[in-house]
Order: C-alpha cells, then sequence, then structure tokens
C-alpha cells in the first residue's frame, strides 16, 4: 500500500464488533465476559481497559456489547491503510485466539442467521436500557462497524456531518453483510439496519449549520427523557464524545478485513472533502433527513444487487453508478493521502466478489443450512 504523505492525513480508528458462535452449530454463545478474561490472562492483549463502561485507553482492546453473545474489538489511531489493516487483523485474531481459548469462535456477522435469544450484558446501564426499550433492546443482537475519523475542531466536525449525509448509504450498500435473522432469509442485504433503527434517536439528521446547533439538538434530544445519555445520541455519524473525530455508525461490520480497510478509507476521505468544502465556504447539500431515510432504507434493502439512491441527484440509479459517483466524489482526497490505487484495488476486489450479504447468500445455496454460513463466516473473518 501507497504510504505517501501519511504524517498529513487525517488519523482513523475502527470499532468492530463480532459474533461468538458454537463452531459445531453456529449458534451464538453468550460467554464475551470469559473470552475477555481468558485474553487478559493469557496475553492475547494488553492489560488496560475491557469494559464498556469505562473509558477507553483509545489502543488495541477487546470490550464486553450490549449483549453477551458479541465482542467488540478496537484498533488504535492509525494515520496509514497498511497500519490500519495490521490492527485490524491483529485485532480479529486476538479476538479469535481468546474465543478458541474458551470454546468458542468469532465471526464478523451483523446479525446472526442462527436462531437466538441473546442475554443482556449485566450492567446497570444496559438493565435501564432493557427496562426502557423493551422488545427493541431485547432483540438488539447486531454488529457493525463504527469509523473514527480526527477532526481539528468541534467545528469542523459539525460540517463535517452536514456534508457527509448523502454519501453514507452507499457505504451501508457497500458493507450489507446480514441478510439472515433467526433462522430466515429477511430479503434484506443489511437486516441490521432495519433491527438498528428502532432506536428512537438513530438516522439521518437534518442539517446542524453550527456546533451550536448540533449541542441544541442533542441537549433537546436528552431534555425528553426517551434517550438517557450522549451515548445513545445513535446518529448514523456523530461528534465523538470522548476523542476528537467524528463517527461513522452506519456500517455492518465486514465479513473480510480488506473490506473494512475499504470502508476506513471512503470514510477518511469523505471527511477530509467535507472539511475541505467547509473551509471553501461550500454550502451542504440541504437534502432533508427523510429522502436520507429512504436511501438508507434502499442501501439495507439491496445492498449492491439492485438500484440505490443517487448522492448527487437524489434519484434512483444503478449501485455501480452510485459507487462510481462516491469514488469519483472523494478521488482528490484519496490522490492526496496516496490511498487511490490502494482504494481502487480494494473497491474492485469487493464488486467482483460482492459483499458480505452475497457470501451469505452463496454459502446458505450451496448448503441450504443457516449452520453453514456461519462456518463459512468464521474462516472468512481471520482469513489474511
Amino acid at each position: 500500500m501507497d504510504q505517501r504523505n501519511t504524517a498529513q492525513t487525517r488519523t482513523i480508528g475502527v470499532e468492530e464488533e463480532l459474533l461468538l458462535v458454537d463452531p459445531d452449530d453456529g449458534a451464538p454463545q453468550a460467554v464475551s465476559v470469559d473470552v475477555i478474561r481468558y485474553a487478559y490472562e493469557h496475553g492475547e492483549v494488553p492489560r488496560g481497559h475491557h469494559d464498556r463502561q469505562a473509558e477507553s485507553s483509545g489502543g488495541e482492546s477487546l470490550e464486553t456489547e450490549f449483549q453477551r453473545e458479541q465482542l467488540e474489538v478496537c484498533t488504535r489511531p492509525c494515520a496509514s491503510l497498511d497500519e490500519l489493516s495490521a490492527q485490524i487483523r491483529w485485532a480479529r485474531r486476538a479476538a479469535s485466539q481468546a474465543a478458541r481459548g474458551v470454546g468458542v469462535a468469532v465471526a464478523a456477522l451483523a446479525t446472526s442467521p442462527v436462531a437466538v435469544q441473546p442475554s443482556l450484558t449485566p450492567s446497570r446501564r444496559y438493565r435501564r436500557m432493557a427496562d426502557a426499550y423493551a422488545l427493541t433492546a431485547e432483540e438488539q443482537l447486531t454488529c457493525g462497524c463504527h469509523v473514527h475519523v480526527n477532526v481539528a475542531s468541534p467545528e469542523e466536525g459539525a460540517a463535517v456531518l452536514d456534508r457527509i449525509r448523502p454519501w453514507l448509504p452507499p457505504l451501508l450498500a457497500l458493507s450489507a453483510n446480514s441478510p439472515f435473522w433467526q433462522g430466515r432469509d429477511t430479503g434484506y442485504e443489511s437486516w441490521r439496519h432495519q433491527v438498528w433503527g428502532r432506536w428512537p434517536s438513530s438516522g439521518p439528521t437534518e442539517l446542524f449549520e453550527s456546533l451550536k446547533e448540533y449541542q441544541a439538538t442533542v441537549e433537546a434530544m436528552l431534555g425528553t427523557g426517551v434517550v438517557f445519555d450522549q451515548g445513545m445520541i445513535y446518529f448514523d455519524a456523530r461528534i465523538s464524545r470522548r476523542y476528537p473525530t467524528v463517527e461513522i455508525r452506519v456500517a455492518d461490520v465486514c465479513l473480510h478485513a480488506d473490506d473494512t480497510v475499504l470502508l476506513a478509507a471512503l470514510v477518511r476521505a469523505l471527511v477530509e472533502t467535507a472539511a475541505r468544502a467547509w473551509r471553501a465556504g461550500e454550502p451542504p447539500d440541504p437534502v432533508r433527513a427523510h429522502l436520507l431515510r429512504l436511501a438508507m432504507w434502499r442501501a439495507s434493502r439491496s445492498g449492491l444487487r439492485d438500484e440505490l439512491v443517487h448522492p448527487v441527484t437524489h434519484r434512483a440509479a444503478p449501485a455501480h453508478t452510485v459507487v462510481a459517483a462516491l469514488l469519483d466524489h472523494v478521488t482528490p482526497a484519496l490522490d492526496r493521502s496516496g490511498d487511490l490505487e490502494t482504494v481502487r484495488g480494494l473497491l474492485r476486489r469487493l464488486l467482483d466478489r460482492g459483499n458480505g450479504a452475497r457470501a451469505q447468500h452463496t454459502a446458505y445455496t450451496r448448503t441450504r443450512d443457516v449452520a453453514a454460513v456461519v462456518s463459512d463466516a468464521v474462516e472468512r473473518t481471520v482469513a489474511s
């Protein structure tokens, strides 16, 4: 990978949520605490914070998540795609090795193909959420990929959020990796997006136009009592409350590590493109949130198989046309960072083999067995 100009590029970090599954029948297993304990006791990860309720150290870590059947792996902030790729693969291998230590496996699947009744991770905050949100919380076993990109200031972060909004649905289409739910094919490429959309604070946003308005929106939401804290501001993209970053949250966890690298590279380029547009005084697209919601639904429904909503015209267009428009939009930023050829290669490979949803459908068509879908995903999760 080309590493020109990495000293001048924004750092990126990735959080991936993985399923913990039985290696034989593919059923999710409620053993996240055991896996993390094994990892730290056997030196799979450096000692540090590994509780979601604690402040993260910002380095490599394995952490619990909302349900005990899942695990979050985190990278350090990285300057180059080479470094990020190594971090993602390291984190997946560390999680896999620790999982094997307690008799389970990890799978980069955004929902479980095998039917499951999730088990809440014990914490006061999670219990409060379960009480307040009932079935929405009870069924919330989904795995996403969150990309953090460094911004120079919160003001820049708010300006970036306004300008990347139309470009987020194609990221969901590229990452879509959750066609199965409770043992059946949902007909969606990303059913995770549909399940995640049940949270009342999730989804696209209207224009903020300033940091002050972003902050006022968050305070107004908290004032309703419907959400408990800033951690529950589940916008598609938000200003991180802990790091000097914007956090883009639309993607399914990617089945292939290369696709995670691609996703992160595209996100960083989108942020850089938006920041430059803001500094140049270029206004954001005033497209309304209800159209963005339709674009996200379309990406969730058909992924790369059919039409998407074009980020510029907001009309239906073939998926390959929309992906090409995304690449064209961020090409100057990718060229400046030295990532353009790498991204072109990663994108070409993804489009040739398909996203995670396509791989899952292929495995199911071959075997007619959702457990085999999970087994295939386990192998792909840690493949180099």
